[in-house]
């Protein structure tokens, strides 16, 4: 082994060191954000009752889809959100923030889902009881409230050391990157996992500085706030709280009537969340995202409508806000991957699953340095056996996949065959009836 110097003897120890006391912590949270990255489409998955297979026209009216919420939970007073479907086939959640079941949590809401086409209430659940929720509280806050939210935070902070250290490790000089960049296979089995913990720990080391520097500005909002120059800018924050100074009457302003003066001020935005009032001070908070806006579940622009005047008292504007708060607003899309599209979702995943192979691996380079397990050399001939068993699991896996889709599509396939097959005789008429005004036929050509 050649001789480190001090400077990188140093790093070596840092990068070890915080590898062996949180690298299990990195991979926890590695494989739970990344699960948590299609959360919506797991829990669907999970939950099939949960998705409108067939649309069914248009939507119910927000008052008398909040009216089926509030006949299903009678003695759940004050503020409900109501939160819309980002396509058609999704379901209305109705969000009551502190049901008394889970008071004391850290934050476990009440989740009520509801069909917007029929207004019929399907399920309700806390959040934390289902195994999605779950997974995010795991990532979130390790499953212990307050304090695990604020440990992540410093594990954000840790990684963000770790992942310099490795790269300031991998930095071979100017003239070594070519051969820094290669994977050995014919070196035995402790270099190939060496070169290829080296090798992924760079390419995903951009994706996961930026996921851990945006997780620790979500764990301290604070932090956040603070660089921003602004408040109400932490996730799910809503600005400054607005109370109505009308007198109240017999003709309260409803959740339709709200929507639609909200609407005036953005007539181009897609509602988003609808918060009803709360008492007699209680005022409509409406939330709509504008074309371009980068959030797409929680966007910043909010429109609030007294409930007993009908008329606009507070806009928070997005396209206005200035350098710091349009950075701020940037925060949680980046680091759910909502912001970077669904190959950006892809990515985030695929760096979250790698916290886990880089502490697999690195533990094994670990073991072998101290002498726990011994190196191996590489024989690809005993992968062929089990390369060719998987490729038939795969093909027969795949054969009986392609032919469920088949089934499952047949009624569609046959509906279409038969359009088409409609359309073919009606344009063989069609030609016909044309060359027959020309005095042609087919037996004339």
């Amino acid at each position: 082994m050649p001789t480190l110097s001090k400077s990188r003897l140093i790093w070596l120890k840092v990068h070890l060191y915080l590898a062996l006391i949180c690298g299990f912590f990195f991979a926890l949270l590695g494989l739970s954000g990344s699960v948590s990255v299609y959360r919506e489409e797991l829990d669907g998955l999970l939950n099939p009752h949960l998705v409108i297979e067939q649309p069914q026209g248009k939507y119910q009216s927000l008052d008398k889809i909040m009216a089926a919420v509030k006949i299903a939970h009678p003695q759940r007073y004050g503020s409900w959100t109501l939160e819309m479907p980002q396509s058609p086939h999704g379901m209305i959640t109705a969000w009551y923030e502190k049901p008394r079941e889970t008071y004391f949590e850290l934050y476990a809401p009440l989740m009520v889902t509801v069909n917007p086409y029929t207004a019929e209430v399907i399920t309700s659940r806390f959040w934390g009881q289902t195994v999605t929720t779950w997974i995010v509280d795991l990532h979130t806050q390790l499953q212990q409230g307050s304090f695990g939210w604020q440990a992540v935070g410093v594990l954000g902070v840790i990684l963000i050391v770790s992942v310099v250290t490795g790269l300031g490790l991998w930095w071979p000089g100017w003239c070594g990157i070519g051969q820094a960049l290669k994977i050995n296979i014919n070196a035995g089995v402790m270099q190939l996992n060496f070169d290829f913990h080296r090798l992924l720990g760079l390419l995903v080391a951009p994706a996961l500085l930026m996921l851990a520097s945006t997780g620790v500005l979500l764990s301290y909002p604070g932090i956040l706030e603070s660089l921003a120059g602004g408040s109400g800018m932490a996730h799910g924050e809503t600005g400054r709280d607005i109370v109505s100074t009308a007198i109240p009457n017999n003709h309260p302003t409803s959740l339709e009537a709200a929507e639609f003066v909200a609407r005036g001020s953005f007539p181009r935005s897609v509602l988003r969340r609808v918060t009803t009032p709360a008492g007699d001070s209680g005022i409509y908070r409406i939330n709509l995202r504008q074309p371009g806006e980068i959030n797409q579940r929680h966007p910043f622009t909010t429109v609030w409508i007294d409930r007993w005047s009908g008329q606009t008292r507070e806009v928070r504007n997005p396209a206005q806000f200035s350098t710091g708060p349009t950075i701020a607003t940037w925060i949680w899309p980046l680091h759910t991957g909502e912001a970077l599209g669904p190959k950006g979702r892809l990515t985030w995943f695929i760096a979250g699953q790698s916290l886990f192979l880089l502490y697999v691996t690195g533990m094994v380079r670990w073991l072998y340095r101290i002498g726990k397990i011994k190196d191996r050399s590489m024989d690809l001939s005993a992968l062929i056996p089990i390369a060719s068993r998987l490729l038939k699991k795969t093909s027969s896996w795949l054969a009986g996949y392609i032919m469920l889709l088949i089934k499952r599509l047949q009624p569609s396939l046959t509906i279409g065959y038969r359009a088409l097959q409609q359309w073919l005789i009606q344009y063989q008429a069609k030609v016909a009836a044309q060359q027959k005004r020309n005095g042609k036929s087919d037996w004339d050509l």
